[in-house]
This record gives structure tokens, sequence and C-alpha cells, in this order.
């Protein structure tokens, strides 16, 4: 077992205590948020830490009190016996607070940019984008997180072509982000007369909510087109150029939103996916630069990768980057069983991380 670096905790406990003593002062709003969201973070990994040199401090006398040959020989057999007990906690206890310990992504918090699109597998492929996309609308209303829609352009019998979603709420994107790659289908379309399983494609792409200090974009680099947005007809068609789409120049990204009747707002979320794009652009870019300087491409995010299998009709789904098969496929894309797959791949990530903080 690593023994965790007392001079660690002593630091965390005492940034705990100074953004405790700081946040009861006058300050500007921006700080305190800033500090708020900080003390939020620690507030957890302290209490951890006090219950574990608690644990630690009781174990200590525990031990000198059965190691003592001049103490009462029943309560010296009765420290033995608890010993063994406490020293079990302590193992859980230390093992907890080592995974409160590991760096945390910057971005785990933020909300999301949800993007599904159809790939190969034409009409089949934008029936299973919808799924997919019906599938995690569900599960983020299980975790109490909100889902609105930015963008969609729907298949011609069903489903979408793609679709772009924003999920709001506590930490989305710390469990979702293991979703981003090519997801695969094998099922029986419902048009196909002969009974034959069909294997179609849908790519998921996750990407954290950017905000204006995460990534600068110049207004110089920016093409912004207005134009009516599109729809079924009648009342609900926009009669004024409320739809937005900006072009990126430079990088040569573009993003349309007309959900909104108000061009301001379509023009807010817009530029949010923008940001959302660019940020995941340049990390793609340093992931594999940094995988190339180790060698390493394991866990780099491609997402040409397929990650996962949805069998419908052996009702199984099987993640391939962990191995995991589950035979509840109905209650997976019901969004209740997906949780299941997501704490895996987060509990395989953790894993992963103290391997290599052990082996540093």
């Amino acid at each position: 077992m690593t023994t965790i670096p007392e001079a660690k905790l002593d630091a965390l406990l005492a940034r705990h205590a100074a953004i405790e003593a700081e946040l009861a002062q006058q300050m500007p709003a921006e700080t305190f948020v800033k500090l708020s969201r900080e003390f939020a973070e620690l507030d957890p990994v302290a209490d951890k830490i006090k219950a574990f040199r608690s644990l630690a401090s009781e174990l200590a006398e525990l031990e000198a009190l059965a190691a003592d040959p001049a103490g009462d020989p029943a309560m010296r057999e009765m420290a033995v016996e608890e010993r063994q007990s406490l020293e079990d906690k302590r193992v859980k206890l230390a093992e907890d607070l080592r995974l409160a310990l590991l760096p945390k992504d910057a971005m785990d918090e933020r909300n999301v940019i949800l993007e599904i699109r159809a790939g190969t597998g034409g009409d089949e492929a934008s029936l299973f984008a919808g799924d997919l996309f019906r599938m995690y609308e569900r599960y983020a209303a299980r975790q109490g997180w909100t889902t609105e829609l930015l963008t969609a352009s729907e298949g011609t019998k069903g489903g979408y072509k793609e679709i772009v979603a924003e999920v709001r709420g506590r930490g989305p994107f710390a469990k979702l982000k293991f979703e981003s790659g090519v997801h695969r289908v094998q099922r029986v379309p419902e048009t196909e007369a002969q009974g034959r399983i069909h294997t179609s494609a849908a790519t998921v792409a996750v990407l954290p909510e950017v905000e204006d200090v995460d990534i600068e974009i110049r207004d110089d680099d920016l093409k912004i087109d207005t134009m009516r947005a599109g729809g079924a007809g009648g009342q609900h068609v926009n009669k004024t150029e409320s739809a937005i789409r900006i072009t990126h120049i430079p990088s040569g990204i573009v993003v349309a939103v007309q959900e909104e009747r108000s061009q301001h707002k379509n023009r807010a979320k817009a530029m949010a996916m923008l940001r959302a794009r660019l940020y995941d652009a340049e990390k793609t870019k340093l992931d594999k630069a940094r995988a190339a300087e180790r060698k390493d491409q394991v866990g780099s995010g491609d997402r040409s990768e397929r990650i996962r299998t949805y069998n419908f009709p052996q009702g199984r789904v099987t993640d391939h980057r962990i191995n995991l098969t589950l035979y509840n496929l109905p209650k997976v894309m019901e969004g209740e069983a997906l949780g299941e797959i997501v704490d895996a791949l987060v509990a395989d990530h953790q894993a992963s991380l103290l391997a290599a903080e052990g082996a540093a």
C-alpha cells in the first residue's frame, strides 16, 4: 500500500482553512465564485483527511494498549480484536483518500456540448443516432441535469443525421467524457423483410463547455451569417432572420443554431459551440503530440475507434475499452443502466491514474 505524503495532506488542510476564512470576507463576485468552487472541491477531501488521521490516532492508542505488558489482559485482548477492525477501516479510508487526491480534470465540472452524428448505415444510422440521443437525455434526467437542443438535422425516416445539445448540471463532463467515440448497433431494421441483421454506426462527441477566458476568439476571424430558420411550416416557422451560422475562418469550423426565436440567444449558443469545438481541436492536437512523444496511444480519445456495440437480437451491450458486457440492453437504452457502464469507465480511469502514480 502506497504511503500518502503527510506534507501534501497538511498543505490541503491549510488551503481549505485559508479559503474558508477568505469566504467570510467581502470580495468581488467573480473571486467569490472562483473560491467557492475550489472550496466545494476541497471540502470532501478535507473531511476524508480528518477522518483518516482521527482513525490513525485511535489505532495508535489501541496498538499501545495491546502492546503494554502491564495492562489488564482482558483489555489487551479487546484492543487486539478492535485493532484489526480499525485496520480494515484504515485501509479502506486510505484507498478513498488516494482516489480523492488524484489530479482532477479541470473541465470535469463543466457543462457539456453533446454532438451525435449518423455514420455508416443510411436511414438505420440516423434512427440509431436518435436512440442514442434519447438514451443520454434520459440518463441526464436521472442525474438531475437538463438537456437543451441546440441544432438538429432530421433523417428521412426518423432519427437524426446530426443532433447537438447542451447538457447542464453538476459535473456532466466528468461522466459523459468517456462516451466520445464510434457507437455501433447490430439489429434488424423495421424495413428489413428478410429479417437480416444490419450493422450501423453513429459517432458521439462530448465537449466541455468553454468560457471566454479558456480560449480567445478574435472578431476578425469570424464570418457571421443570419438566415431564416427552417421548420415544418405553420405558425412556428420564423418570419425573421433569427438563425445564426458562424464560420471560424482560420480553422474552417462552422456552427449553426436556429432553435431560439431570438437572434441574440442563437448567437450566444453558437459561440458556446464554437468555443467548445476550438478547445477540443486544440486538446486533441496536444494529446496526439504527447502520445507520439511517449509512443502510447492508450486513452488518446481517438474517435475513429469503435468504443461500444449495441446488439439488439442478443439484448447485450459491450464496451470494448474495458471488455464489459451487460445483458440488459433495453435498460441501457432507457438511460437506467447506462450508469453501470459509465461508473465502470470512471473506475477504470481512476485505476489507471493510481497505477501511473504508483509507477512514478
